[in-house]
């Protein structure tokens, strides 16, 4: 008989002609174990992780070297393959003038990378990928844990094929490495749930101090769900349940602080300004601009610094839904949403430490917080930062999805002859909706739109029709309908995220339906995919007579893919401000090398994105004075007379109109005192001396 969930009787008649470990426990059971799975699996439960582990891994990595990256994050792991200093501080250049604004546990993972096997595009998406494949096999050993091979398969595939997942595991963004941490924490969470003892939550808290220190407070967006479920569901007396958070909530602050604590008792001078931040302090960059600011927007009060931009639509709880986002994360929500109200609700009765319900609570935590957190999130939002959420998504589906079966199966109760199936007919029709949203942007929607459709109807009316005559085969098909249902939407934009360029800095998966207003990043900002920033680098994918990138010194090779401010259409630096609308061309980056003259910094412009394309082009440190936006204060007219007068610095971009804001002091300083550099000193195509906004500054010229 052919169904999702089997008797007791028939499962363990299915497994006992397995054979059992040999007396010796020898090399061969031991390596046939790893590809066939526990004896108790099912034959299938294996092969089938290692099938779904393939796809996941060809997914992430397919046509690996032609993947962009962001370049904001590649230049910094490039400069730490050249200074520990900035290895250490997550310097963006290698001078560290100035830091990226996020920790760097994730440049540092990218980094040790880059310098064990040498700088280049698969050598910083392997930790990506590992990261990605990673986080597959660690839900589906969760889940099965507490519910079965079936869910446990089901998870791992739902999380595989979510789109925006995909897209984001190709790319250079900290989201990865951040999904896997936080996930290894909830695995020792529900470790120290089931066996009450301290340290497995010692080390779920340690997870999120990692996590912490990859993207700062979005790892603590789980932390109500996990002291929740340790204190409702561990099998220990309620005080030492208390005194066991209580160690453990030391872990987490230690976990998380000790990098800050360490950064921000070294003096000002001896460090790089901390970017993003409104006072140099990494503490400001916690609550403000990585914090209280990605919730409340601009018009916080706790420095929130242009954190108003979003590249996800506005904010509510439409957000997951809308033309932006619907297509990257909410094929399976509907779903999830009924499997996990229909999942507690079955485990209603049970005893307060059971297992099943406790995990239901954990992973419905997960995936409620975070749709929460990121629906009314009125701060700097980019759509992959939903990744974060599939994990939950994933889980509810598999183990919610299996108990809904197995309940309406078993006929327990006619209220169940009609959960599943609307479950499911939920969410296949929203899938239909997405799907009409792209219709005529390829012949892979629209066959994924005759999938979901047929398989949808074929599971609904085949669950009903065996439920009512007892056929309990034509219900296992039709449970497998189901399945393609579901995934088919998710699965054509996987494939689409994983064949076609993304944007680096703002990776999406499918066809463009919609585009984020303009703005400020925080740090991974960025026009939405198949538009051209203002500030940042062309396209993924977009092409230019210049070629890529080029190749910085020692052998190094920036990630190919990756584009040099000269594709770019000559990229301006942001923000109007020093640097804005300037044109940095290959012809000026190789001018500035030549009469670099033993300066530390090959050049200071305005923001990041300008900053980071020169870097991997010319594979010399470039300073940001701005920061992301331009807004920092990173440069003051003090600090660049300093580094002149002591010959470290010798060029300067700035812009036509003078500067704007905290800028335009140093603007009209330079402008006053330095000498301007004409196109004719270093384009062979200039017919004219036309000023750039290039100026040259020595010794000489600071009073």
């Amino acid at each position: 008989m052919t169904t999702l969930a089997p008797p007791p009787g028939q499962e363990s008649a299915r497994r006992s002609h397995r054979a059992g470990p040999p007396a010796d426990g020898g090399l061969n059971y031991r390596a046939r174990k790893l590809f066939t799975g526990p004896e108790d699996d099912p034959r299938w439960a294996r092969p089938a992780l290692w099938g779904i582990l393939l796809l996941a891994t060809a997914l992430y990595a397919w046509n690996l070297t032609s993947i962009t990256g962001n370049t904001f994050y590649d230049a910094a792991v490039y400069s730490g393959t050249k200074s520990w200093k900035a290895f250490f501080f997550g310097a963006l250049d290698s001078g560290s003038f100035i830091t990226v604004d996020k920790p760097p546990f994730a440049l540092w993972v990218m980094g040790l990378s880059a310098r064990v096997f040498g700088y280049g595009t698969w050598q910083l998406m392997l930790p990506m990928v590992a990261a990605g494949t990673g986080s597959v096999a660690l839900l589906y050993r969760q889940v099965k844990r507490d519910f079965g091979a079936v869910a446990g398969t089901i998870s791992a595939l739902v999380l595989t094929l979510t789109p925006i997942t995909v897209a984001i595991t190709r790319d250079t963004n900290p989201d990865p490495i951040l999904v896997l941490l936080m996930m290894l924490g909830a695995a020792a969470l529900m470790k120290a749930v089931r066996n009450g003892k301290l340290m497995p939550l010692v080390w779920s808290a340690v997870a999120i101090g990692f996590a912490f220190n990859t993207k700062m407070m979005q790892a603590y967006v789980v932390l109500p769900a996990f002291f929740l479920v340790y204190l409702w569901a561990t099998n220990v007396s309620l005080g030492r349940r208390i005194r066991n958070l209580a160690v453990a909530t030391v872990a987490l602050v230690v976990s998380s602080a000790w990098w800050m604590v360490i950064v921000d008792l070294i003096p000002a001078s001896s460090r790089p300004y901390i970017g993003g931040s409104t006072d140099n302090t990494v503490w400001d960059l916690v609550i403000g601009y990585n914090g209280f600011g990605r919730i409340f927007g601009a018009g916080s009060s706790v420095g929130s610094q242009g954190n108003g931009a979003s590249f996800g639509g506005s904010s509510g709880l439409y957000r997951m839904f809308n033309e932006i986002m619907g297509g990257q994360i909410s094929w399976l929500i509907p779903f999830a949403a009924i499997a996990l109200v229909g999942g507690l609700v079955l485990r209603g009765r049970a005893p307060r430490t059971d297992a099943k319900r406790a995990a239901l609570m954990l992973w419905g935590g997960w995936f409620v917080l975070h749709f929460l957190t990121f629906s009314l999130a009125e701060g700097t939002f980019h759509p992959y930062y939903v990744t974060a959420m599939a994990p939950g998504i994933a889980a509810v589906a598999g183990a919610g999805g299996v108990l809904l079966y197995r309940a309406f199966r078993e006929g327990s109760a006619a209220k169940w002859a009609w959960v599943l199936p609307a479950a499911i007919a939920a969410s296949s029709l929203w899938a239909v909706v997405l799907l009409q949203r792209v219709s005529g942007s390829g012949t892979v929607y629209t066959v994924a739109e005759i999938v979901v459709a047929t398989a949808g109807i074929a599971s609904v009316l085949g669950l009903l029709v065996g439920r009512f005559t007892r056929r309990h085969r034509l219900m296992g098909f039709a449970a497998l309908a189901a399945i393609v249902a579901l995934l088919a939407g998710p699965a054509a934009y996987s494939v689409s995220a994983a064949t076609s360029s993304t944007n680096g800095t703002n990776p999406t998966a499918g066809p463009s339906t919609g585009g984020g207003m303009g703005g400020g990043g925080g740090g991974m900002g960025g026009a939405p995919s198949g538009t051209k920033s203002k500030t940042g680098s062309a396209p993924s994918g977009s092409s230019s007579s210049s070629g890529k990138m080029g190749t910085p010194p020692s052998g190094g090779t920036a990630p190919s893919g990756t584009k040099s401010s000269s594709e770019s259409g000559g990229q301006s630096a942001g923000g109007g401000g020093m640097g804005g609308g300037t044109q940095v061309s290959s012809e000026m980056i190789t001018y500035l090398k030549k009469h670099q003259d033993g300066a530390t910094w090959l050049l200071a412009v305005s923001t990041d994105q300008t900053a980071s394309s020169i870097i991997l082009e010319s594979g010399r440190p470039v300073i940001s004075m701005g920061g992301w936006s331009g807004s920092d204060n990173a440069m003051t007219l003090a600090k660049l007379k300093s580094l002149v007068k002591s010959g470290k610095l010798h060029y300067i971009i700035i812009s036509s109109d003078g500067g704007q804001g905290t800028n335009t002091t140093i603007a009209t300083w330079v402008k006053a005192h330095g000498t301007a550099v004409k196109s004719s000193a270093y384009s062979t195509s200039s017919t004219t001396s036309t000023s750039t906004g290039l100026y040259r500054l020595d010794t000489s010229d600071v009073s």
